[in-house]
């Protein structure tokens, strides 16, 4: 199991999910690079640091036993993960306070130690709320590694934190590090909305979600084709995003129930919101979660899916293997699970693999719409 030594701790860490033998780390040279850089600076058991984008929980669990550490981040998978690691490495659950990135974060903190996310709405919203929650003397460091560390997340903290100073690159790593001065709180401009002409919808998007600005083409090329399945059906919308699909489905199914689940926060928060806008009070289960791990075996008839083709950074298919393995174990023998993906990805291959029939129920130059029977 990779080790991650830094000057506060040598701990054991995994991904999440967990592949095995997953060639892939929990923690890179820009994890190492800010803790290095946060020993220099000094760290004193009441230091309260806040760590954000922390993605399989590596900087909080190397500060937990040193500090009043808290946590936030989108990743429902990645709140998983510090669990699991700071379990794996004797430390308490409770050595570090997580709060989901769909929640504003509360405190006076004396560092901030960020990961610049791959979406920078989320971190231009994060910023925003770090207004008022910064103790004097507090400072703010971003890290990232240098091929994915665009010149705007810079400009970014220069415009909501201070004055900003980029570092030497150390193992392909970098570092901006903004010294905190007063500015004026600025109003958000997330959620952003758009509005859907078939069927009718304004669609609310917070900051992280997939195609915050419009529909994203998958879907698009999705939604002619949903089934026309009537009566009282358990439905799940699988990696449900702002909720469009489960919601267009539910609009067309007054007796159908539905699960609309998502492993990021903001996802599920914009979710609800459009679900009540549009069905009002409705019932539904709309949750974070690692897809349908948590779903009972044979307790769905439909689940409809725009698989991910990346985490964070990687790209690659394992999530949406993973999302069709759990989708075959909650569906009821018969049941269906329709999908939605580029052609190039071969997902008609993999399902054949997985479910007793495969069916092409549309297609457009770029994208196939599927059928896959249990």
């Amino acid at each position: 199991m990779p080790i991650f030594a830094t000057p506060f701790a040598q701990l054991e860490l995994l991904r999440q999910p967990e592949q095995q033998d997953d060639p892939l780390q929990a923690f890179d040279a820009a994890d190492e690079y800010l803790l290095n850089h946060l020993h220099e600076q000094g760290l004193a058991a009441d230091t309260r640091v806040l760590v954000l984008n922390d993605s399989f929980g590596a900087l909080a669990a190397s500060l937990a036993s040193c500090a009043q550490v808290t946590s936030s981040g989108d990743s429902h998978l990645g709140h998983i993960a510090l669990q699991r690691n700071l379990a794996r490495n004797g430390l308490a659950d409770a050595a570090v306070r997580f709060v989901p990135a769909s929640e504003t974060v509360k405190g006076s903190f004396d560092r901030v130690l960020i990961r610049v996310p791959k979406t920078l709405a989320l971190l231009e919203e994060q910023l925003i709320r770090l207004h008022g929650q910064l103790a004097p003397g507090a400072t703010v460091v971003a890290a990232g590694m240098v091929k994915h560390l665009p010149h705007a997340a810079g400009d970014l903290l220069e415009k909501y934190i201070g004055p900003m100073q980029p570092s030497l690159a150390v193992k392909k790593a970098r570092l901006l590090i903004a010294t905190p001065v007063d500015k004026p709180a600025v109003a958000s401009p997330y959620p952003t909305r758009y509005e859907l002409d078939q069927p009718r919808l304004m669609l609310i998007n917070h900051a992280n979600v997939f195609c915050r600005e419009g529909l994203d083409i998958g879907t698009r090329a999705f939604l002619p084709h949903l089934p026309r399945s009537l009566g009282a059906l358990k439905v799940a919308d699988l990696g449900c995003g702002n909720g469009v699909l489960g919601i267009a489905y539910a609009l067309a199914n007054p007796q159908a129930e539905l699960t609309l689940v998502d492993e990021s926060y903001m996802a599920v928060q914009s979710a609800r919101e459009n679900w009540q806008a549009a069905l009002g009070e409705r019932p539904a289960d709309i949750r974070a979660g690692d897809g349908l791990a948590e779903q009972p075996a044979d307790s769905l008839d439909l689940v409809l899916c725009n698989p991910p083709f990346h985490q964070q950074q990687v790209v690659g298919d394992f999530l949406a293997w993973r999302m069709f393995v759990q989708a075959r174990n909650a569906l009821v023998k018969g049941g269906e699970l329709w999908v939605v993906g580029n052609r190039h990805l071969g997902y008609h291959a993999k399902l054949k693999r997985l479910f007793r029939g495969v069916e092409q129920v549309a297609a457009t130059p770029k994208f196939v719409v599927l059928k896959a029977s249990k």
